[in-house]
């Protein structure tokens, strides 16, 4: 009986720790059907799009690795409610938003969110739950919520946009969260601090994320149409941050990478994949939602519909992968998930058309698929205490990638054509899946 009852409550407890997972991954996909209604009630154009898709990735990317060092510091499981609670706070200012900059600012303040809570709930599901089978089933749990999240956003985006109102998007968010925090608090023991923690890294954290806040920030001004030398200006200062970063993080005695992590070549080639498999799908899928519902005229949900189709089949490629890994290895299963891409992406240049983009979705969601499982295996080859640091390292590469091609893209996009940002992003997917092809990094 003793045995039954810990299950169950451990049960419990990954529930609600998953649920923190789904809701985060939820997060990054739910606006994007949502996307061209909220422009259009904000009175805002298609290239102020971007900085509200990116924000949210650029806050969670950047502050990622230092809100892992918060959670040893302060206790995961107070962070993660003190997450939770913010997290419904920005949702209230996303829904009540009069203008796309308050907006912005709440999917900002929602990625920060999701920043500390992501790391700090794995951690807790990791101890919380015993060893053996419980506690394989949890994992497999974390994964499986971020899958279904990721399919599901953009359904449920278009759903409510459709029936209610895309406000109706951060309402939810409000309810889910509040959900969350009540299952931790009563599942959840509380967790000692560590003291011991004495350096958090905020100048780094600092300076990642006021990189690619530059670099977007700067990017969308140009396809606004805003003074130029500005946007130029406001680029060059985000560059110089990301190069503040490297720089810093080469002085500090404790960087927030670890250099024994950067030495090995399957991390860097991990994060290397990661970035580049979702700045191209991430940047292709918003270009598609603008292009459906600007262009074709579909609404929010039949746009939902035919994007659904890449989760999906995201899906499917992350079950294929570890076969293609053990017969080809982790380069090369890289490097064919990105051609996988490069093969979508021009189906959207190609076939243009609604069938055309929901076949091109697809396939881009199995190349997505096939890359993001084989480069966080890649990614994660290294001693037992690097692990959580690589973890960080390729989940910040995979978001501020999406960022980063999003707001890349988005230019190209708003200042030529759709067609002409498709061709770009196929021609980046298939020179990265050249490059690590050439990276001779083996397998398991």
């Amino acid at each position: 009986m003793g045995n039954r009852a810990a299950e169950s409550g451990s049960g419990s407890a990954a529930v609600a720790l998953c649920g923190v997972q789904f809701v985060d991954v939820l997060g990054v996909t739910v606006v994007v059907t949502a996307l061209p209604r909220m422009l259009a009630d904000l009175g805002a154009t298609p290239a102020a799009g971007t900085v509200v898709v990116t924000a949210y990735a650029m806050f969670f990317g950047g502050l990622l690795m230092v809100a892992s060092r918060i959670g040893d510091r302060l206790g995961h499981r107070r962070v993660v409610l003190a997450a939770l609670t913010l997290f419904a706070a920005a949702s209230v200012l996303g829904a009540l938003a009069g203008s796309v900059w308050m907006l912005a600012s709440a999917r900002a303040l929602q990625g920060a969110a999701a920043a500390a809570s992501v790391p700090s709930a794995l951690r807790l599901l990791t101890t919380v739950v015993p060893e053996g089978p419980v506690r394989r089933r949890a994992v497999a749990g974390w994964s499986a919520a971020g899958a279904t999240a990721g399919a599901s956003g953009f359904f449920v985006g278009g759903v409510l946009t459709e029936v209610v109102s895309w406000r109706a998007v951060f309402w939810l968010n409000i309810v889910l969260a509040a959900g969350l925090a009540a299952g931790i608090v009563g599942t959840i023991p509380r967790d000692h601090s560590d003291a011991s923690e004495d350096r958090i890294g905020w100048w780094s954290s600092l300076l990642l994320t006021g990189g690619a806040m530059g670099v977007v920030a700067g990017t969308t001004m140009l396809g606004e149409g805003r003074s130029r030398a500005l946007a130029v200006a406001v680029t060059v200062l985000g560059l110089l941050a990301a190069a503040g970063f490297v720089l810093l993080e080469r002085r500090l005695r404790r960087p927030l990478v670890a250099r024994a992590a950067w030495r090995s070549s399957g991390l860097r080639w991990g994060a290397f994949g990661s970035f580049f498999v979702t700045a191209t799908t991430s940047s292709s899928v918003i270009v598609a939602t603008l292009y459906l519902q600007g262009k074709l005229g579909l609404t929010p949900l039949r746009a939902a519909m035919l994007l659904v189709s890449f989760s999906i089949l995201a899906i499917v490629g992350s079950t294929l992968s570890p076969r293609l890994v053990a017969v080809l290895g982790w380069s090369h299963t890289v490097s064919a998930g990105l051609g996988v891409v490069a093969v979508g992406t021009l189906v959207f240049v190609v076939w243009p058309q609604v069938t055309g983009i929901g076949l091109a979705a697809a396939i881009s969601g199995l190349g997505i698929g096939i890359t993001s499982v084989a480069a966080n295996d890649m990614g994660t080859t290294v001693d037992v205490h690097l692990k959580g640091t690589a973890a960080g390292v390729l989940n910040t590469a995979a978001q501020l990638g999406a960022a980063v091609g999003v707001a890349a893209i988005g230019l190209i996009a708003t200042t030529t054509q759709p067609r002409v940002a498709w061709l770009v992003v196929a021609a980046l997917a298939a020179g990265a899946a050249v490059a690590t092809a050439s990276s001779r990094v083996g397998g398991r």
